[in-house]
């Protein structure tokens, strides 16, 4: 720590020598393995971009200079560099430092998320706001990487961007071949024929070198080499896509060659136009079990031992994995089922399948846009998709759920995982919005799992539906113990009964706190019976008559309050004549800050003593209003969580 520890601001990386960032670069890299071992994070990716984030912060001048990180978990070491080193000891935990950039943080953090391939549309933006303020002097620099250019928002930003040669953007492309998995696509190919001709060139410069070092002698043969050399390369030197455009490109750059990058970066901020460095990054850089790692190179990891990269916990069987296995045999006896993700095979429960069926599997890149509408395509042409993604990055394909899935009446199942609250990867990451979304869809149906039988039903029953969109949301984690039902009616499970009490209308996984909920309502002397739709879009017409047999009704959902199930029970019991009071808990802030689940359900009211306080205050509101019956005692109650 004897560099680091004097590292307090930007300016102070500008009096170290070479040699100096050289050993500092180490000490990063030590720092970052000590500190993501214990808490968990981004891991791979921030030792791949040690060199880079010194070389921009020595190059430009932040905050005046804007520095865009685009995926925003590339940025550990820019939090490192401006002053916020001592954050990490709480690095995504509650009350500490964020996973990603955070303008609360500080003012060299300009985007609040890391949702991929938006860094260009800000720089877009930003460079017009500063032309129009006349402010010339001040850069704009977004480091698009992990993938991020796969994502259709940064091709529509790039064209924007090169529409417009005198409004200077400084695109860095952190180039490690990769997002979660190896990259796809056509301009990954593209990335990758670049890198191999600079491979080739560079036996060249050094010969060229050793000519120009033996002075005149040497200089007439090299000047004589070079015009003959230089004729077949540009006869055969692919040409960039990024000069297409028409914008300005320099590289490939050895992206951990600091004294290089700083030259690009040099070099690109006198252009005065938009331009592309193209830097080559290796993910996991310097500490060997995230290089050796296949599979992502620790892209992210949870607590894990430091000297081993073994991970210190275990979940269990995670519902990610659940559904992949699920998903694998469900595939052996349908032919049709095909698969698709947006970069995240494994993140997702995927990667056995992708083994299994390689021609059946599907990495669009990060582009859940696409995925969606591909997805019709396939289901057109007789397959049956299953679209698995993050219920955060779900929100960005809805148009294309209604337009190309509702509208013409096609079998694609949509797999939300993550759906809910999803802890520590902080306000961006949480899968909030998907049971309010999704709830309007025309024709779509969307189950929600309590458990690995339910899951394992509820899919099958998804990839029977051909005329219509299914879903099917689960939390991240390990899979919850069985739930078994008491008896099923009209589609809907019951899971403990009484009768005349409150009906408590549990979605997936909230079963077990409804239940427990019920527990302690019992011993209060709230009659309650627990419910689980099952298929909660559309609702099941038996939980109106479930309904009507009771005296109040709570909803409990770990989506948000607002427009989700709850919502929708409201309604229908209107619409239906049914006066009996109703309580709808879930999550009232659609941007809860990090912690850990248990944390952020504790702070939404969905605790089981929290739901079993609101089901009594229900219960003597029903009771008041006109039964014969005495109002259940409160003695005893928790009050809810604020």
């Amino acid at each position: 720590m004897a560099l680091l520890e004097h590292i307090g601001e930007p300016a102070d990386l500008r009096g170290l020598s070479h040699a100096q960032l050289g050993a500092l670069a180490d000490e990063i890299r030590g720092f970052l393995v000590r500190h993501v071992a214990r808490t968990g994070g981004h891991l791979g990716p921030n030792l791949g971009v040690v060199e880079l984030t010194l070389a921009l912060h020595r190059c430009f001048d932040s905050p005046r200079d804007a520095l865009l990180w685009d995926v925003g978990h590339q940025a550990y070491v820019h939090k490192i560099l401006t002053g916020r080193t001592a954050g990490f000891a709480r690095l995504r935990q509650r009350g500490g430092l964020s996973g990603y950039p955070s303008r609360a943080e500080s003012a060299h953090d300009h985007i609040e998320h890391s949702h991929a391939s938006m860094a260009l549309s800000y720089a877009d933006g930003m460079a017009k706001a500063r032309q129009l303020a006349g402010d010339g002097g001040r850069h704009i620099v977004a480091v698009v990487g992990d993938g991020a250019l796969t994502g259709g928002p940064a091709w529509e930003a790039l064209n924007s961007i090169a529409a417009a040669p005198d409004r200077p953007v400084v695109i860095v492309v952190n180039d490690n071949g990769r997002s979660y998995a190896p990259t796809v696509g056509g301009l990954a190919r593209h990335l990758s024929a670049l890198r191999t001709h600079a491979r080739h060139e560079r036996p060249a410069d050094l010969g060229r070198r050793a000519l120009d070092e033996a002075g005149a002698p040497g200089r007439r043969p090299h000047r004589a080499v070079h015009a003959t050399r230089q004729g077949i390369k540009d006869a055969l030197a692919p040409r960039t896509f990024f000069a297409d455009l028409g914008l300005a490109y320099l590289g490939p750059v050895d992206g951990h060659d600091l004294p290089a990058v700083e030259d690009a970066l040099e070099r690109a901020k006198g252009l005065g136009c938009p331009v592309v460095v193209h830097c080559v990054t290796r993910k996991g850089l310097g500490y060997r079990p995230a290089e050796d790692d296949d599979t992502d190179h620790f892209h992210g990891v949870g607590a894990i031992d430091p000297r081993t990269g073994v991970p210190l916990r275990t979940s269990g069987l995670t519902w990610s994995a659940a559904f992949g296995h699920e998903l694998s045999a469900a595939a052996a006896e349908s032919p049709e089922v095909v698969a698709i993700t947006a970069a995240m095979p494994d993140s997702v429960g995927l990667t056995a399948f992708a083994a299994r069926y390689p021609s059946r599997f599907f990495d669009v890149g990060i582009a859940e846009q696409h995925a969606v509408a591909s997805a019709a395509g396939l289901a057109m042409g007789g397959l049956h998709p299953v679209v698995a993604v993050y219920g955060t990055f779900l929100n960005r394909a809805v148009d294309q759920v209604l337009m190309d899935l509702a509208l013409h009446r096609l079998g694609v199942t949509l797999v939300i995982d993550r759906a809910g609250l999803t802890g520590d990867d902080g306000p961006s990451h949480n899968g909030l919005w998907d049971l309010a979304l999704l709830q309007p869809v025309p024709g779509l149906r969307l189950a929600a799992p309590r458990d690995l039988p339910t899951l394992r039903e509820e899919l099958r029953e998804a990839l029977g539906v051909a005329d219509a969109p299914t879903a099917l949301r689960f939390p991240r984690g390990a899979v919850a113990p069985d739930i078994p039902a008491l008896r099923r009616t009209g589609g809907v499970d019951v899971l403990r009964e009484s009768h005349g009490g409150v009906l408590v209308v549990a979605v997936g996984v909230m079963a077990r706190t409804a239940l427990d909920a019920a527990e302690l309502c019992a011993a209060r002397g709230v009659p309650t019976t627990v419910v689980d739709p099952r298929w909660v879009t559309p609702l099941p017409a038996e939980l109106l008559r479930l309904a009507g047999g009771h005296r109040a009704v709570v909803t409990v959902e770990d989506g948000l309050r607002s427009g989700g199930v709850g919502t929708a029970v409201l309604q229908q019991l209107a619409d239906a004549g049914i006066t009996a009071p109703v309580r709808v808990l879930g999550v009232r802030d659609g941007f809860p800050g990090h912690g850990t689940r248990a944390e952020l359900l504790a702070e939404a009211g969905l605790t089981p003593e929290a739901v079993a306080q609101a089901v009594v205050s229900v219960a003597g509101e029903a009771w008041t209003a006109g039964a014969a019956d005495p109002p259940p005692t409160t003695r005893g109650a928790t009050p809810p969580a604020r």
